[in-house]
């Protein structure tokens, strides 16, 4: 059997005997080894089963995308599974989030599952082997890689606000150099005070610096640098930030990051608060992750990429995010608990809605 009935009924039954985070790790360490080898990278590609389509391809940003399906920041921290993320079909990857220094993270444990909710909590907390160790990995790549590779840069946590600019400017004179695109990650709720960042006074500079150090960094080659935002944020906070964007010459925004919400979910009011803080993603992030979606959309009016995560859970709710104005969609909670048929299922789909609309 192939495809979402060998992963749901196979597969995930015995992953999800482990921890969360356990799971997580193993699966990355077998993604690893399958794309290390021939014979495993045609194994995943039989899984995921993306259609090599021109029909799929997309250019922004001055990128070549061979779909607009992407693996949201996250999943691959370190940068250690790439092949594996390219066999397995995506158009695209965000590594990360890589801080300047390395970092083991929250206290274990720090993820969890909500399987009524098909949501997951995280308060991972930016673990990862730093800027210098990233870099290097991602400058072994082959020059003909077709994935297109960004990287999701963010405060180290240590570092007092008075030197946050210094230290993601440091990460970034590391990893602009073998980054297809950089995103500036301010909306994690992982990292105390790291949202405050989102403010426009405190957003601007940073930015600057930020942009200053990619072009320092890759002179003969402008990086496209991005704003992740939280999902959280109000209307005016929104606009505020797009405004800011397209004053400050950015290339996109990626909407959105987790959100520290609960309201409304079936998981037993108890055991959340027994699992206590995090960043919720999956399912219930969709209506909210959609609205902050139409609202860019709206207030940029085309002049930014817009890069849609949050709750795509399937075809349908990738089509949704397309229609309302994402040039580009990220997955990773609907990964866990579709498996890598996924990224198929909505190449497909999106195939079909290209042809209908066509015709």
């Amino acid at each position: 059997m192939r495809g979402p009935v060998s992963y749901a009924r196979l597969i995930r039954p015995w992953l999800w005997l482990l921890p969360p985070e356990l799971a997580h790790e193993l699966a990355v360490g077998a993604s690893r080894a399958a794309g290390a080898v021939r014979s495993g990278r045609r194994w995943l590609r039989a899984m995921s089963r993306v259609p090599d389509d021109p029909a799929l391809h997309v250019r922004a940003m001055g990128l070549d995308f061979r779909n607009p399906i992407g693996l949201a920041a996250g999943f691959d921290k370190n940068g250690v599974v790439l092949d594996a993320i390219d066999a397995l079909g995506f158009g695209f990857v965000e590594v990360g989030t890589v801080t300047a220094h390395p970092q083991p993270g929250q206290p274990r444990p720090r993820l969890f599952r909500l399987t009524a909710d098909r949501a997951l909590v995280n308060r991972m907390g930016f673990n990862n082997d730093g800027a210098v160790v990233v870099a290097r990995r991602l400058a072994a790549r082959p020059a003909d890689r077709r994935l297109v590779v960004g990287v999701n840069v963010g405060k180290s946590r240590l570092v007092p606000d008075e030197d946050a600019i210094d230290d993601q400017v440091t990460a970034v004179r590391w990893l602009a150099p073998h980054a297809d695109y950089l995103v500036v990650n301010v909306s994690s709720p992982n990292t105390p005070g790291l949202r405050d960042w989102q403010a426009p006074d405190r957003l601007r500079p940073l930015l600057a610096a930020v942009r200053e150090a990619a072009d320092e960094a890759r002179p003969r080659h402008r990086v496209p640098l991005l704003v992740k935002v939280a999902p959280d944020l109000s209307d005016d906070a929104l606009d505020a930030i797009a405004d800011l964007a397209m004053e400050s010459g950015l290339d996109g925004i990626v909407a959105t990051n987790t959100t520290v919400a609960r309201e409304g979910l079936r998981t037993d009011p108890r055991r959340l608060a027994r699992i206590g803080p995090g960043g919720l993603s999956g399912v219930p992030l969709a209506a909210r992750s959609i609205r902050v979606l139409e609202r860019l959309a709206q207030r940029t009016a085309g002049r930014l990429v817009l890069i849609s995560v949050g709750g795509i859970d399937g075809p349908e709710e990738a089509l949704r995010r397309l229609r309302a104005g994402a040039t580009l969609v990220q997955l990773y909670t609907g990964l866990v608990y579709e498996g890598p048929s996924l990224p198929g299922r909505i190449a497909r789909a999106i195939l079909a809605d290209r042809a209908n609309r066509m015709a």
